[in-house]
Formats: structure tokens, C-alpha cells, sequence
């Protein structure tokens, strides 16, 4: 179900206007000019918000913290379900982020995933999982995949916007919808024959948003929260930022999902909904930034530089 930026535009306009709080107005006089996305933040109403789906909320626990990453069953849903067979069978826990290319990816999985047979340290056996799943680097964008397009020009696809909590693309001639691969895209390592990845080895995208990998990758979600804890661990100085001594690489303590996990110990977000004018208008907040630091507002925003605000429940 396609949502045009332009219906919600006009009550994001509505929303413009009936934002009260102080920061919403100029110092010239009290004329009151758009607000920031900080107003828009502040401003949003609880009915904005949803709760993270637990059954489709990963925790990728370091030492360091936890990564929350929100799966996106209805772009994989195969690789999505492989991937919660692993992590419910174990796979992930004890194992490493092996490889932290700066602008680009940290990758996760088994170090010795390509070692030969009577080397001292073999492959962690994949016990009720799949070794490798048919590519899922697009769907068809069909009536139930929400899409709130945005009406600026994109030069990855032909349309761009959410679906969502996702930043998203489609290309309605070809029948294809895919994620983004923006800053926090989670997608499945692969070799080069396109059908050989199964969710075993994993990344995030710590860099500037590499477009270039969309429907070649099959991308199942995003990191919402802990970010951080990626994108400021050491760059790997081997070949493509790959750790070249045991010793660098970052343990993972173990990875769950969070419905499997106790009430008391779960990171429990909310994520703002992008299918409303409040959104809409969080979208003109960064179109056309008016902070004080900025003098020229350019008219223009790429889906991957507008933010998709996550707070804690209970806000």
C-alpha cells in the first residue's frame, strides 16, 4: 500500500502550524517558522510511536553493550528465519566480529568459517539451520508492503521512501522493492555465487550508505540501537579491513532474540511510525534544515539521511 508523500504533506503542514512548544518560533518577534526536528521529536504524540516487535528484535550482546537490530521479515523472510534457527540453536554465541572495514561494514561470524579440512581450528557445525538460501535481494513490492515514498529524485532507483521502519526502494516497471542500504543496514555475508548465503555471517554498515550493494545483497534489517559499538572498534589491517591477528577480533558474548528472552532483561524501544504527518513533517525538518547553524537550506533529502527516531518505551 503506497502512501504519496504529497497526502501526508498536507496534514504535515497542519502539524507545522499547530507546534506550540517555545522552540518552534524565531527570535525575530515570535514569527513562528517551521520547526526543527527536535521540535518535531519533542512535539510527536504517544499514538506516533510503536513498539518494537520482540519476535523480530535481535540482541547482539558484546562486552561493550548491546547492539538491537529489527529484523525485516517481509523483504527475506527466508534468510530472516534461517537466521532465528541459528541464533536459537547458539550459533552466534562465543563467536566474533572478524572484520571492521573503516566507511564500510563490521562484519560477524565464525573466523574459521573457510578453514580446510585437518587445520587445527575447523568450522562451528550449523545444527537445525540452512547452509545457504536462494538470494532475496528484492520482493514484489505488492498491496500489503507499506511504502511512504518520498518525492525527491533518487539516483539508485526510481522510487525511494519507508516501508515501515525501514528506509526502502522500488521500481514499479521491474516489480521490485527492496531496503536501502543505508548507515545500520544489516545484511547477510555472501561468496560470489549469489544463493550462497544463509545468515551465518552477517554486517552492519558503519560508513557513508553504499547504495551500490542494493539487489546484490540480501539486506534483513537494521541496527536501531548501539550503533556506536560497532562503528568505534578498531579498523582490521588486513585485506578489506579483516583482522589479521585472533587477538583483535571483538567476542560475542551471544546473540538472542528478544521474544526468547525474560521480560526484566530486554532493551525495550519504541521506533517513531512513518506513515504519519508527524513523520512528514520530520522529513521537511531535514529537507530544509533552519537550525541556526545552517544559512542555505538546499530543498533536497536523500532516504538515507532522514533519521527514523527510536526512544525507550514509556517515554
Amino acid at each position: 500500500m503506497e502512501v504519496e508523500f504529497r497526502r501526508l504533506g498536507a496534514a504535515c503542514f497542519a502539524a507545522l502550524t499547530c507546534m506550540t512548544t517555545g522552540a518552534a518560533f524565531a527570535a525575530d518577534g515570535g514569527a513562528a517558522r517551521p520547526p526543527t526536528m527536535a521540535d518535531v521529536v519533542k512535539a510527536a504524540k504517544p499514538s506516533d510511536w510503536h513498539a518494537l516487535d520482540p519476535a523480530n528484535t535481535l540482541y547482539l550482546d558484546l562486552k561493550a553493550g548491546r547492539v538491537v537490530i529489527e529484523l525485516a521479515p517481509a523483504f527475506a523472510p527466508n534468510h530472516i528465519a534461517n537466521i532465528k534457527a541459528l541464533v536459537r540453536e547458539g550459533y552466534f554465541d562465543g563467536l566474533a566480529i572478524v572484520r571492521v572495514q573503516d566507511n564500510y561494514v563490521a562484519q560477524w561470524g565464525d573466523p574459521y568459517a573457510d578453514a580446510r579440512r585437518g587445520e587445527a581450528n575447523q568450522p562451528r557445525p550449523i545444527k537445525t539451520a540452512r547452509r545457504a538460501i536462494k538470494a532475496e535481494f528484492s520482493v514484489s513490492p505488492g498491496d500489503k508492503l507499506p511504502f511512504v515514498r518520498l518525492p525527491d529524485v533518487d539516483g539508485w532507483a526510481a522510487q525511494s521512501g519507508f516501508s515501515g521502519d525501514f528506509p526502502s526502494a522500488r521500481d514499479p516497471a521491474l516489480g521490485q522493492a527492496w531496503l536501502a542500504h543505508c548507515y545500520g543496514t544489516v545484511g547477510v555475508g555472501r561468496d560470489l555465487d549469489a544463493d550462497s548465503g544463509s545468515g551465518a555471517e552477517m554486517y552492519a554498515v558503519i560508513g557513508q550508505a553504499p547504495r551500490w550493494l542494493e539487489r546484490n545483497i540480501t539486506a534483513v534489517g537494521r541496527v536501531v540501537q548501539g550503533m556506536e559499538l560497532l562503528s568505534s572498534l578498531p579498523r582490521g589491517g588486513a585485506n578489506m579491513g579483516f583482522y589479521d591477528k585472533p587477538e583483535q577480533r571483538v567476542k560475542i558474548e551471544r546473540v538472542r532474540l528478544a521474544a526468547d528472552v525474560p521480560a526484566a532483561e530486554r532493551t525495550n524501544l519504541e521506533i517513531m511510525r512513518t506513515d504519519t504527518p508527524t513523520f512528514a513533517a520530520l522529513i521537511e525538518s531535514r529537507r530544509n534544515r533552519i537550525d541556526e547553524f545552517y544559512k542555505v537550506p538546499l530543498g533536497h533529502i536523500d532516504v538515507c539521511g532522514v533519521p527514523i527516531p527510536v526512544r525507550a518505551s514509556g517515554k
